[in-house]
């Protein structure tokens, strides 16, 4: 006797799919935290992914930074990015590409923490002064406000650091046999100001990197989702999400690199010209710009859109693959509520 229609219906409803045993991801990601997003501990989390995300990264790429930073400082030092690799590995070994290491990965470091971390705060703060409505509509100006809050905080914690980077990889002669005893020369020979001469110039630069780089990554990425895919977010998996933070960090990054880098040359410059007697950074700044000429402030921008575009996006890789294993979501592109 057949079952009925009704029977093999039935059956057929209550049967889960056979999928093989795979090592593939197939299950969307969906953030799943207890940490309460725009909270203080969601906060801590997020400053906690920026000193991975920025320490890291800047050490990794400290040769390239290295020739970066000669090539500006004298622009016919070497031919080229490998030119320099290989200028400075024979002349000093392996070691030599990693000159000004260490104050790049603590500088960084904390500049990482102050910038993701007081990025999620100020979006919170100033989203929540405009209200829900203005925020969602005007997505692009929070960014924008947000990040340069951030960043502003962000490099008065770098300053004192990537001051000694630059007098270590750019000097002639060998600035310091170690950390500690260039962070003594520079305070015995100019104080606190030669810590923090070349703070404007950092906030020249540095801002308007971040303004692009927080305000292009968030509309990349909510590109991506709504006119490359087909799905919203929380539809594919943790590895195809952070794909997509790879991508849109990529492209951020090469608009950071072009918009940035005149101010760059300036603090590369500024940080290794001996200042004369009763002049002020600014007076010094407008004579090393008079010196450089437009094509002198460009020097170099070759192999920093090489360093920044993927300093950039293993930056937002390692900094939303941490909110990932906390459970958080990955930054960008929140689904729109659905309407009733």
């Amino acid at each position: 006797m057949l079952p009925s229609t009704q029977a093999l219906s039935a059956f057929k409803a209550t049967q889960k799919p056979f999928i093989a045993s795979s090592v593939v991801e197939k299950k969307p990601f969906v953030a799943h935290s207890t940490i309460e997003v725009n909270s203080p501990r969601y906060f801590y989390t997020c400053a906690a992914g920026g000193i991975l995300a920025c320490g890291l990264t800047h050490y990794l790429m400290t040769p390239v930074d290295l020739v970066k930073c000669r090539m500006q400082v004298n622009k016919s030092l070497y031919n080229g990015v490998f030119d320099g690799f290989k200028k400075i590995a024979s002349a000093e070994g392996v070691r030599g590409l990693y000159l000004g290491g260490a104050p790049t990965l603590l500088g960084y470091s904390l500049q990482g923490m102050g910038k993701y971390g007081f990025y999620e705060y100020f979006k919170s703060l100033y989203g929540g002064f405009v209200g829900e409505e203005a925020a969602a509509k005007y997505k692009t100006m929070l960014y924008l406000s947000a990040s340069a809050s951030a960043e502003f905080i962000a490099d008065v914690m770098l300053c004192p650091m990537e001051a000694l980077k630059i007098k270590m990889q750019t000097s002639t002669t060998p600035f310091a046999t170690s950390f500690l005893g260039g962070i003594r020369k520079i305070n015995a020979a100019e104080g606190l100001n030669g810590f923090y001469k070349g703070l404007t110039p950092l906030w020249l630069r540095q801002i308007p990197y971040t303004m692009v780089k927080f305000a292009t990554f968030e509309k990349t990425v909510e590109a991506i989702y709504k006119h490359v895919l087909s799905k919203p977010k929380d539809q594919y998996t943790k590895t195809q999400q952070l794909g997509v933070t790879f991508a849109a960090g990529y492209f951020a990054g090469i608009f950071c690199a072009i918009v940035s880098h005149p101010a760059d040359t300036l603090v590369s410059k500024l940080n290794n010209v001996a200042k004369a007697e009763g002049e002020s950074t600014g007076a010094i700044a407008i004579r090393i710009l008079k010196d450089l000429g437009f094509s002198g402030v460009w020097a170099g921008l070759t192999p920093r859109i090489f360093m920044i575009g993927t300093l950039t996006a293993l930056q937002w890789f390692i900094y939303d693959s941490f909110k990932v294993q906390t459970g958080l979501p990955t930054t960008g592109a929140v689904a729109a509520p659905k309407k009733e």
